[in-house]
């Protein structure tokens, strides 16, 4: 697939990876939606442990961007028989990864949950959750994998459909295990972790059958294994660890923001959560353009078109923009409406005005939102790495402080608290654009 400048190409590689780079945010998503209908002692745990679950699953996810950088440079120099090593590699990688965060959950996931959380109820809901949840992580990791190779080269389609196979499983099986049905018992949020658990491994094997069966790979030398490289590993561990602590620094971030809100209000945690979850959903946009500007980007870069960068680094901003503010703005201005769906009853629709001020708030942030993760993005695409890593600790270290004197020092109410978010967004878009215009990343080669 030859890639071009144009807003079409833009928007053709973007789409598919808008639900495919955000499935742990729709498996979690489902979770929350069923558990509050189930139970508000459940739903205000998801909305803890989900996010707990999302640090982990980020974790997968960076390395997978890590190696999809690389397929996608080795496709824009035409060095196809090199994307079936550093896919191999990847594989490798994150297999052993997902054992070692197995054992590390299952042996120190309790004190982690007692230290920071007060509600023995919620603790012990929380455990439930994570205990078989953490059985999907294998199948979780190795499917970015699948989906970073796909992603690489520009042929997204199947993502799509996997994604979608996914979502469907996730929505029947949550019904069936959280209230029972089928002959089997309801289970609250442990027949979620269940559901969703098997929602990932039905995904995971039809992206095996897809990969097997499809002719286009052959070129790649993807099962054509003569050993452990050891090289491309490291090459790979070398762009992809900055991405992962990334994505842990963004998400921790909201796990010790929602920890706080436990520890000052129930009532707090969960208004908050309805805005994360509606924050999800949004921002789904944002992630598939932010993925498909990596994949770009290192694309132009293996064509020695680093000119393209910044013009291509604009057009998507502009268009997840746009995309994001259609689909935004009628949900937040009209919660009770499109929300009702999803939170209806005498108590969801209360939420829904509870939370409403805040839900405008989010058509501002996830404006700056847009813009601001597409630029960062970028430098991630151009492989520099360890710089966007520094830019995003500077941002959530001021984040976190803000966030800190805001709910445990001055007591400050709801709408005060998630303005914190312009100053994450704000700052790191504002050191992301300095950083692209500086050229820095211009010259220097990142790897052979």
């Amino acid at each position: 697939m030859l890639m071009k400048t144009s807003y079409k190409q833009i928007l053709s590689i973007s789409l598919p990876i808008m639900l495919g780079s955000a499935t742990q945010n729709i498996i979690v998503l489902c979770d929350n939606v069923f558990l509050y209908h189930y139970d508000q002692l459940d739903f205000a745990a998801i909305g803890i442990v989900g996010s707990f679950y999302l640090i982990i699953a980020s974790i997968g996810f960076g390395f997978s961007r890590g190696g999809q950088i690389l397929m996608a440079r080795k496709y824009g120099e035409k060095s196809l028989n090199l994307i079936g090593k550093y896919f191999q590699s990847l594989i490798l990688f994150e297999f052993l990864m997902a054992a070692f965060i197995f054992l590390l959950i299952h042996y120190f996931a309790e004190p982690l949950f007692r230290y920071l959380l007060e509600s023995e109820d919620i603790i012990q809901r929380c455990l439930v959750y994570i205990k078989y949840r953490s059985y999907g992580i294998f199948f979780s990791f190795i499917g970015v994998s699948l989906i970073a190779l796909y992603t690489g080269v520009a042929r997204n389609s199947f993502i799509l459909y996997d994604t979608l196979l996914l979502a469907i499983s996730n929505v029947v099986l949550n019904y069936v295990f959280i209230f029972g049905a089928l002959g089997i018992p309801e289970m609250g949020i442990k027949g979620a972790a269940i559901a969703s658990t098997l929602s990932e491994i039905i995904a995971f094997v039809a992206f095996v059958i897809y990969i097997i069966w499809d002719k286009e790979n052959r070129p790649y030398k993807l099962f054509n294994f003569s050993g452990i490289n050891w090289s491309s590993i490291r090459t790979n561990f070398s762009i992809s660890f900055p991405i992962l602590a990334q994505s842990v620094l963004g998400i921790g971030a909201y796990f010790l923001f929602f920890t706080w809100l436990e520890n000052r209000s129930q009532e707090d945690l969960k208004i908050s959560n309805l805005i994360r979850n509606v924050y999800l959903i949004l921002s789904i946009p944002s992630w598939g353009y932010a993925t498909g500007i990596n994949t770009i980007v290192s694309y132009f870069i293996g064509k020695s078109k680093r000119q393209a960068v910044e013009p291509l680094t604009l057009k998507t901003s502009i268009l997840n923009i746009f995309s994001t503010t259609l689909i935004a703005a009628p949900i937040l201005i009209f919660p009770e409406f499109f929300l009702y769906p999803l939170y209806g009853g005498e108590g969801g629709i209360e939420l829904i005005r509870q939370a409403k001020p805040l839900l405008l708030l989010l058509i501002p942030i996830l404006a700056l939102y847009s813009i601001g993760s597409i630029y960062h993005n970028s430098i991630i695409g151009t492989g520099h790495t360890k710089t966007a890593l520094w830019l995003q600790a500077i941002v959530t270290v001021l984040y976190l402080i803000y966030c800190y004197f805001a709910i445990k020092v001055l007591n400050l109410s709801l709408m005060s608290i998630w303005s914190g978010e312009f100053i994450y967004w704000g700052g790191l878009l504002l050191l992301s654009v300095f950083y692209l215009k500086s050229k820095k990343w211009f010259i220097k080669k990142l790897f052979d």
